[in-house]
């Protein structure tokens, strides 16, 4: 029996997955890989600000953001008109060949950042940028003269999906089909608050783990860079901040480079610019994407220009780097975040979010173990109550019975579900996706 639901903000018409939406993702299947496939079966025919339909008119509240790109709204007016304005102007690839719309976007970029970030790099995927990354620090080491360009990450980062990003990362599982771990990335123990259980603060975890690492590394000859995840992604858990300003002070006593994979937090979606600054530190390169264009593939590496500029002029571009559609709609992005006050907006509604996902888990302390994130970003950590064992199956009940009510979440495979609305969510629509959050949780659990 379908459960129809009419309110402002949702309405469920049809069975969901309805039949249409299984034809299509069955016949996709015939034809396309099966590692695209795993989100929830909605089939997208439009997206506005904090809304998606499909062709039926089923309208759900997008938690999502699509993984956190939409951050100044699905099809926002302005970004579309910057997109159309290019188009219309029939410029839609340029290579590296200088274009007007490119020089205003870096420069508007740069001005918009913090100061320690003078020069930017444009790619379009975030995965291209961690590469990138990954080379600067390297060439750095010769520059500097160290004998190995060792780099330094984390147990249970994750910084895309291409080889050298994959080698950083630290999910053993998802690197295996390399074949090979590269002797020169060396990994800590993330201090997830589990491990740390109240015991250790953040800054006596690092110095313990740290000094581990020195007895089989030379950290001054051998490690060139840390590469940091600003956030560990499926969680949405956030490092101690007395854990990174200790590795940052670490960092400069040791002429180790710091870098930012902030590709998820950035542009607003924690209640900040980027995601890091919530540790009070200054890193020497940032790596963006998602949020940046809130929509087409541009990404981005920030950083001082003594780094930057290390490659030999030609020697480091992509095909579509800088490309004048994507410039466009970066610039716009940029523009609606400071005209329209979006990161305090984020901020305040951040407030909002977490005060009542805190009160959820107040309310079932047997099922949720953690509410995690700042601003517009949360991570809802679930357990079984009888075990107490981190509960996946129970994270992707909840995830299809708020897809059933007309609610999208970030499902993530494992026990915590992300949310992350635009930035642009009006309160009573959060208040109302947050309730039918709570309620599939309670449907879940009779279940």
């Amino acid at each position: 029996m379908i459960k129809m639901i009419k309110t402002k903000f949702r309405r469920i018409v049809t069975k969901i997955p309805n039949s249409n939406a299984m034809n299509l993702i069955n016949n996709l299947k015939k034809y396309e890989v099966r590692s695209m496939h795993g989100q929830l079966p909605v089939v997208w025919d439009k997206a506005k600000n904090f809304q998606v339909w499909d062709k039926e008119g089923n309208c759900w509240i997008d938690f999502t953001s699509t993984i956190f790109v939409a951050n100044v709204g699905h099809s926002n007016p302005k970004v579309k008109k910057a997109i159309s304005s290019i188009i219309d102007n029939d410029l839609l690839h340029s290579y590296t060949f200088i274009t007007e719309i490119r020089a205003r976007y870096i420069k508007k970029l740069i001005k918009s950042v913090p100061k320690q970030f003078e020069k930017a790099f444009l790619l379009s995927s975030g995965t291209e940028a961690t590469e990138c990354a990954i080379k600067l620090m390297r060439m750095y080491s010769h520059k500097v003269g160290k004998r190995k360009p060792g780099i330094i990450s984390f147990e249970g980062s994750m910084h895309g999906r291409t080889m050298g990003a994959q080698m950083l990362g630290g999910n053993q599982k998802s690197r295996a089909w390399i074949g090979f771990d590269d002797p020169n990335v060396h990994r800590l123990e993330f201090p997830y608050p589990w491990v740390l259980n109240g015991k250790i603060s953040g800054k006596e975890k690092f110095r313990h783990d740290i000094k581990k690492l020195e007895e089989k590394v030379n950290i001054n000859k051998d490690i060139v860079g840390f590469m940091l995840e600003a956030y560990i992604g499926w969680g949405a858990v956030f490092y101690p901040s007395d854990y990174i300003q200790e590795l940052s002070k670490f960092a400069k006593e040791h002429n180790i480079l710091i870098c930012v994979d902030d590709i998820q937090g950035g542009f607003g979606r924690t209640g900040k610019l980027f995601a890091y600054q919530h540790y009070d530190i200054e890193p020497d390169i940032i790596c963006c994407g998602k949020g940046i264009s809130s929509s087409l593939p541009l990404s981005a590496v920030l950083g001082r220009k003594d780094v930057m500029d290390i490659p030999d002029v030609g020697s480091m571009s992509s095909t579509h780097s800088a490309n004048p559609v994507c410039c466009a709609a970066g610039l716009a992005v940029l523009e609606e975040l400071f005209d329209k006050n979006l990161i305090k907006e984020s901020e305040r509604k951040g407030k909002i979010l977490h005060s009542r996902l805190n009160e959820i888990k107040e309310k079932y302390p047997n099922r949720i173990s953690y509410v995690l994130g700042k601003g517009l970003l949360a991570g809802v950590l679930f357990i079984n109550p009888k075990t107490k064992k981190p509960d996946a199956d129970f994270a992707t009940k909840v995830c299809y019975k708020a897809m059933e009510k007309g609610l999208l979440l970030v499902h993530t495979g494992r026990e915590s579900i992300k949310i992350g609305p635009p930035l642009t969510i009006p309160d009573n629509a959060l208040d109302e996706g947050l309730e039918v959050f709570e309620e599939a949780i309670e449907e879940a659990e009779k279940q």
